[in-house]
This record gives C-alpha cells, sequence and structure tokens, in this order.
C-alpha cells in the first residue's frame, strides 16, 4: 500500500522536473477555473491571474526571479464571446497594497534590478514565510531574454471561445509580503468594434486564500 501510494507523487515529481528541464509553462486552462478571476459576463471575458510565487513553480524560467526580487505573474484572458477582443492598448499594473503602481518590466529592468542587488550585497526576501536568501551568481542577459521571449504575455487579440495566457514580471524587490492586500489592474481592453471594456481588479489575496486552503 505505502509503494502504491509514493508512485502517483513520484510520477508527479518527475513530469515537474522534466517540465522544469525543458522550460516549458503548465498547459493552460480557461480563465474561469483559476482562484484569482474577475467574469465579466455581459462583455463575455474572464480574466484570471497566477503568481509564481514559490521556487518549484517559478523552477521552468531560467532565471531564479524571485531571488532577485522579481513576481513573475501568469495573465490568463479568455473571450467567451462570438468576437474578438483587443489587448493592444491595454495598461496591466500591479498595485501594492498601499495603492502604489508597478509597471510591467522589461528584460533590461531585471537585468538592472539584479546588478544593482549584487552589487549592494543585499539580501531580498521570498513571498511568504521563507528566510531571506543571498543573492546568487548574475544570470546571463541571455537568459532572461530567452525568458522574455518564451514566456511573456504576447497575445494582442484574443479570438472568440479562446484561451491566451504569458507572464508578466514586476519588480516587487521593496515589498516585503507583496501579494497581501495586492491587486493587478487592466484596462483599455476594446473589443471587435472598438470599445473599451469595463476595468478589471483581481485581488491577488483570492490566490493567496485558495492556497492556504490547498495546504491545510
Amino acid at each position: 500500500m505505502r509503494v502504491a501510494c509514493t508512485l502517483p507523487l513520484l510520477v508527479i515529481g518527475l513530469a515537474a522536473i522534466a517540465r522544469a528541464s525543458n522550460h516549458t509553462a503548465p498547459p493552460v486552462q480557461p480563465a474561469t477555473t483559476y482562484p484569482a478571476v474577475e467574469v465579466h459576463e455581459k462583455e463575455h471575458v474572464a480574466i484570471a491571474v497566477e503568481p509564481y510565487d514559490t521556487k518549484e513553480k517559478e523552477s521552468i524560467f531560467r532565471v531564479d526571479y524571485l531571488a532577485h526580487g522579481v513576481m513573475p505573474v501568469r495573465l490568463i484572458v479568455t473571450n467567451l464571446g462570438d468576437k474578438p477582443i483587443s489587448l493592444r492598448d491595454a495598461r496591466i499594473l500591479f498595485y501594492t497594497a498601499g495603492g502604489d503602481k508597478i509597471q510591467a518590466a522589461e528584460p533590461e529592468d531585471v537585468e538592472r534590478l539584479m546588478t544593482r542587488a549584487e552589487r549592494e550585497g543585499k539580501k531580498i526576501p521570498l513571498p511568504g514565510p521563507l528566510p531571506p536568501i543571498k543573492m546568487k551568481p548574475k544570470a546571463s542577459n541571455k537568459e532572461v531574454e530567452e525568458d522574455f521571449d518564451q514566456f511573456e504575455y504576447q497575445a494582442l487579440v484574443v479570438e472568440p471561445h479562446t484561451t491566451r495566457a504569458g507572464f508578466l514580471f514586476y519588480d516587487v524587490s521593496q515589498l516585503d509580503h507583496p501579494l497581501q492586500g495586492a491587486k493587478m489592474h487592466l484596462h483599455e481592453l476594446r473589443n471587435a468594434d472598438g470599445e473599451e471594456l469595463f476595468y478589471f481588479e483581481i485581488p491577488f489575496d483570492l490566490y493567496l486564500k485558495s492556497k492556504s486552503k490547498e495546504m491545510n
């Protein structure tokens, strides 16, 4: 019985290792299946956010972003309607619990942050109860560029009855608990007629609450 119970866990573990070594994100599901989601039924759009706030989850990347104070957030957009929606002009901002706005980082922003942290020799606290850790050697620019090329959210149009997903990276190096009380704001999304959709405001606390339930 003990072997039978352990085997599924072993298979899951091996699958996670294989995914990480291949730098492949988990298959995306419709936005409505994620804990931190907002659904606009009249506009037929659902948007979810999933922070990659643990070492295990962020192992799909080439760079240890959490150790450098950068939070990867997976954005999942599901078009539930019959017409395309546009994110060409969309603004997607990380709002801290204190109301500060953080724009998504570019590769050079991440590289600059990593270089500064290493030069100052400071420790970066990880999200949650984990103890602070010392900075690892600086990743090459190539690794950061490759991660952004592969994982960054790029879909400017979401077709009818389709889900698109990708990652945005936020500098949360000045925050001890970046997700608590924080929200993702999205506005200037448009429908096929060019009309702006009502803005989205997705609390990260929904994700934290779901994560807490899984641990209990």
